[in-house]
């Protein structure tokens, strides 16, 4: 059984309900969970915010914070994910920021990727640094997000993915 069809099934099985923020993976996080059979059951949906603006317009990202820490930081993570949450008014959301190359961006390096996690109101972020292509850095940060919240739900261990320092 693939990631997003196991947190759809788990999902499902809690009564709960879904939400997307994406950046850097611009969609493909709701992708990968649009291919499972009845999930419109959990998922409300997703929003693609790919600038700072959008940030702050659809999810309601404090320019403040936009602009002191910038679009790829754990804070804007979490904010991104409370603002999925709040706007959709589901149970949980994840949201992904980062920087998937092929060049630096605002100072941020190639890989480096913020993963925000809410459930029930409550937003953790996480830190990664993953290596490869722009499509291997994305896809990665997709699993990583699917396995987060599968682990926040479930309580499962999630050791196949590394949180950077």
């Amino acid at each position: 059984m693939s990631l997003e069809e196991e947190l759809v099934h788990v999902l499902m099985d809690k009564n709960l309900t879904l939400a997307t923020a994406e950046s850097c993976t611009g969609g493909l996080l709701g992708a990968h969970l649009t291919t499972v059979p009845g999930v419109s059951a959990v998922y409300a949906g997703g929003f693609i915010t790919y600038t700072v603006e959008q940030k702050h317009a659809m999810l309601g990202v404090p320019m403040k914070l936009l602009r002191e820490k910038g679009a790829v930081a754990k804070k804007t993570a979490k904010a991104m994910a409370l603002g999925a949450a709040q706007r959709t008014g589901v149970d949980c959301s994840l949201s992904v920021t980062g920087n998937a190359g092929p060049d630096p961006s605002e100072g941020k390096p190639v890989g480096l990727v913020y993963i925000g996690c809410c459930v029930d109101g409550k937003a953790v972020g996480r830190k990664f640094m993953f290596k490869g292509s722009r499509e291997e850095i994305r896809e990665q940060a997709v699993q990583g997000a699917l396995q987060i919240l599968l682990h926040k739900l479930t309580g499962k261990e999630d050791k196949t993915i590394e949180e950077a320092d």
